[in-house]
C-alpha cells in the first residue's frame, strides 16, 4: 500500500533514497509496550532494501526512551550488513554524541550538535538536528548560511517538522519549539524547499509557501491525526521511497502489510 507524489526541481541526480524513522528500539528485554520494535526494525530494512535504493536515510528516534549506546551498537552491523551507504540524524528520543560515537560521525559535531551538509550531486541537502525539540541559534544561523549560498531548491531533512502539521495531539504536546523562526527562515529562500522529517508517526504533507513537508510513518505505531489525547490509529509500519530521476521528485510512503 503506498500514497504517490510526483514533482519536477532542476538539477537534481538520479538516485532513490529509503526513508526510515521513529524505531523506538528499547534495551534487551526492554518492553515497548508490546510492539516487538526490533523485529519491526529488521523487517522495515528488508522492505526498504527491496527497492534498492542507492542509500538509506535513518531520520531519529532510533532508541525507545533516551539514547543508548547498546541500541546504537545493535543497529549499526545490520545496516552494514545490507551494504548499502546510510546516513542519519537525531531525534528527540536520541543522544547525538552517542550515536555519533558509535557510527563514526564524531567529525561532524558541532557543539554537541549533530547537522551537517551533504549534497546529492549538484543538488544540496542539509541534515538537521532537533533532539532537543529546536533548532538551536547556533544551528540556525549556520542554516541561514548554507541557504544564503545557493538560490535555488533544496532538500532538507530534520526529525520534528518546521511546521503545525494538522496532527492534532502532536501539534498541541511535542511540536518543534521555534517551528515559526525556522519556517520563515526557509520561506525567505528563492526555491523550493522540500522537507522530509518524522516524529509525527502519521504520513502527512504540508506545504506553507515554497516549503513543502513530507512526514514519514513510524516503524512503531502511527497516531490518530485528529485524536485530541493521545490515540493509536493503527500498527503497520511504513518507509518513505524517495526518487531523484532526470529533473523529477517522486515520493512513496510504503507500508508493510
Amino acid at each position: 500500500m503506498y500514497s504517490f507524489l510526483h514533482l519536477q526541481l532542476a538539477n537534481i541526480p538520479n538516485m532513490r533514497i529509503a526513508q526510515i524513522t521513529d524505531f523506538h528500539i528499547g534495551k534487551d528485554g526492554e518492553d515497548t509496550h508490546g510492539v516487538d520494535v526490533r523485529a519491526n526494525f529488521l523487517n522495515i530494512l528488508e522492505a526498504a532494501c527491496a527497492v534498492h535504493p542507492d542509500e538509506l536515510m535513518l531520520s531519529g528516534d532510533l532508541c525507545f526512551d533516551q539514547g543508548e549506546a547498546e541500541i546504537y551498537e545493535w543497529i549499526r552491523p545490520h545496516l552494514e550488513r545490507v551494504g548499502i551507504p546510510y546516513r542519519l540524524i537525531s531525534g528527540n528520543h536520541d543522544d547525538p554524541q552517542l550515536l555519533a560515537s558509535a557510527f563514526g560521525l564524531e567529525g561532524l559535531m558541532k557543539a554537541g550538535e549533530l547537522y551537517y551538509r551533504a549534497d546529492y550531486g549538484s543538488f544540496p541537502a542539509l541534515f538537521l538536528d532537533t533532539t532537543r525539540y529546536v533548532v538551536s541559534p547556533t544551528q540556525l544561523n549556520w542554516l541561514a548560511d548554507q541557504l544564503a549560498a545557493h538560490d535555488g531548491d533544496w532538500i532538507i531533512f530534520m526529525h520534528h517538522p518546521p511546521l503545525l502539521a494538522g496532527v492534532k495531539y502532536m501539534d498541541d504536546h511535542y511540536p518543534l519549539k521555534n517551528h515559526a523562526e525556522v519556517l520563515a527562515l526557509l520561506q525567505q529562500q528563492p526555491g523550493h524547499v522540500h522537507v522530509f522529517c518524522g516524529h509525527y508517526h502519521v504520513d502527512r504533507v504540508v506545504s506553507a509557501a515554497n516549503v513543502k513537508v513530507y512526514v514519514t510513518p513510524s516503524c512503531f505505531f502511527q497516531i490518530h491525526p485528529f485524536a485530541e489525547t493521545f490515540t493509536v490509529d493503527h500498527y503497520r509500519i511504513g518507509f518513505r521511497e524517495i526518487e531523484l530521476r532526470d529533473g523529477h521528485l517522486l515520493t512513496t510512503i510504503r507500508y508493510l502489510e
